[in-house]
């Protein structure tokens, strides 16, 4: 028995201006702020003495090299999205970024947005342009019957609007 996996599959390199803020922010802070309060507090603990038996020596160096894995993730990442900050010409086909009201076959309707993989938020009916629902989605229009595949089979919905702003309720 092996340890290998094979590679995931690469995302799309694709995300909202919102959300490259979100994650350069992030990146900002795990740089300048969280990481020198963690070095600081593992040299506390070092100059306590015995390192081998120093929890908070410990803890605070794994820490470290978890903001520092985070830190070398982001900056990577930051550097290969391409920001999606544009309407299209076409808004009446659903491409990213847009807001797409759906019904599905019992007459309920949702209204979901196409965002890059590293913004998804199911919380939010925010979903990745890498799944299902969206590829089916995708160059759509007003109109348009959508079957999606699901693990136990197949769902139908109908696009009931597009539009490429938020709206404030």
């Amino acid at each position: 028995m092996s340890r290998y996996r094979p590679p995931s599959a690469p995302s799309s390199p694709y995300i909202t201006r919102a959300g490259y803020e979100r994650l350069n922010a992030e990146l900002q802070h795990l740089w300048k702020v969280r990481r020198p309060e963690v070095t600081r507090a593992v040299a506390e603990a070092a100059a306590q003495g015995d390192r081998s038996e120093n929890a908070e020596y410990t803890y605070g160096k794994k820490m470290l090299r978890e903001i520092d894995r985070r830190v070398r993730f982001l900056s990577k990442r930051l550097d290969a999205l391409t920001v999606v900050d544009r309407i299209p010409d076409d808004t009446s086909r659903v491409f990213f970024g847009a807001w797409v009201e759906i019904e599905d076959e019992d007459g309920a309707t949702r209204t979901v947005r196409i965002v890059g993989p590293d913004e998804f938020e199911p919380e939010r009916d925010w979903i990745s342009i890498d799944s299902p629902m969206a590829r089916a989605l995708l160059k759509r229009q007003e109109g348009d019957e959508v079957r999606v595949p699901l693990p136990d089979g197949e769902a139908s919905y109908w696009i009931v609007g597009i539009r490429y702003t938020e709206t404030v309720d």
